[in-house]
């Protein structure tokens, strides 16, 4: 086996049962030390229960946590070097800022308690709070102490468990650029749990997709969002237009024909997983283009409905079999669709993606909507 570099955290074969319930399945996962790595997934996928494993807060079933060469898989909470923030800032009322920062650290009797304190707040850009009280600040603030607080004892590992959950919409975005500055200066392991889609691509620079206690697919944010490995997958991250379509044929340059209720259209043979005639062809939805001049393959529909979000305007096409195709276009002055046009839709072969249709496209959707 390879070796790995020193400090990377590693689970192998990691399984939690509550009884007869399994949690979290056989997870196999190597975090490089320094990255920003995320969890995300929708409620009761196991996230937050690999999280804890790794906080000390649960002991696994099965399987080992290693920091590095150390097993910690046994080790109490309290003796691991890794530290959590929580949704909910656990900040002592009564203490400033600069105690709360600097607790842990005088509890064992560090003589710099104080000095390191200060620039955990200077790079929370709270330096000059220091004095104030917990109820004084804002909750993007509290949030801020909070970080602070769990990297002034510089961790081998912070656990991020939903940080932001309970910020505004504004502050929650602003403190994700934040967050991804502070991880990238302090250079330290952030492994952050979520189930917000846009939290995890903003900031991770991996993210492992769970379902139901089972990794569904590990990589970077662009590669999960343009080659899901599963419909779960496509729906759960971002939105997807799934076409049920048969492979028929190749075509010139390494194309592919499929059909698609009756129309023929042209996909990338990469894209096709070998063997497979009975297909999902997925379209994200800023891929298509409104009018025949905006891609080889066309396919022929009704607008719906027509919302107009600032940047961009997203439609609604009810496709001849009923399926409703959902479009985003860019309001950069190009010409807009109305309601009730009948239009074209079209894109270029190799903008799409393609599974196998034995997979449910209706997987992960309902998880968006309930986890929002």
């Amino acid at each position: 086996m390879a070796e790995h570099e020193a400090g990377d955290l590693r689970l192998v074969g990691l399984t939690k049962s509550f009884g007869e319930f399994t949690a979290v399945q056989p997870l196999d996962l190597t975090i490089p030390e320094g990255s920003f790595f995320a969890l995300l997934g929708p409620s009761g996928c196991g996230k937050t229960t690999t999280l804890r494993m790794v906080a000390g807060l649960e002991d696994p079933t099965g399987g080992q946590i290693l920091i590095g060469g150390t097993d910690i898989t046994r080790t109490r909470a309290f003796q691991r070097n890794v530290n959590t923030v929580f949704q909910s800032y656990a900040l002592f009322p009564h203490m400033s800022v600069m105690d709360n920062v600097a607790f842990g650290l005088r509890r064992r009797g560090d003589k710099q308690a104080k000095s390191k304190a200060q620039d955990a707040l200077d790079l929370v850009e709270l330096g000059h709070a220091g004095s104030k009280k917990p109820n004084q600040l804002s909750g993007g603030m509290q949030q801020r102490v909070a970080l602070a607080r769990a990297l002034v004892n510089r961790p081998d590992v912070l656990l991020l468990d939903e940080p932001l959950g309970a910020l505004d919409l504004k502050l929650r975005r602003q403190m994700q650029i934040e967050l991804k500055r502070i991880q990238q200066e302090v250079g330290l392991t952030f492994i952050h749990v979520t189930h917000d889609q846009e939290e995890a691509m903003t900031m991770a620079d991996t993210i492992a997709v769970m379902n139901a206690g089972y990794l569904e697919q590990l990589g970077d944010p662009a590669t999960l969002y343009e080659h899901p490995a599963s419909t779960f997958v496509a729906n759960f991250l971002g939105q997807s237009n799934l076409l049920r379509a048969r492979i028929t044929g190749s075509a010139e340059g390494g194309l592919l024909t499929a059909d698609v209720h009756g129309e023929e259209i042209l996909v990338d043979a990469k894209n096709v997983p070998e063997g497979l005639r009975d297909v999902w062809v997925g379209v994200r939805p800023e891929k298509l283009g409104l009018g025949e001049t905006a891609g080889r393959n066309h396919l022929h529909g009704l607008v719906t409905d027509v919302s107009f979000t600032g940047v961009a305007t997203q439609y609604l096409v009810r496709m001849p079999w009923g399926f409703d195709v959902v479009v985003v276009q860019q309001n950069d002055g190009s010409a807009r669709a109305r309601l009730g046009e009948n239009i074209t839709l079209s894109w270029d072969p190799g903008r799409e993606f393609v599974l196998d249709a034995a997979q449910s496209d209706l997987a992960g959707i309902d998880e968006v909507l309930v986890d929002g």
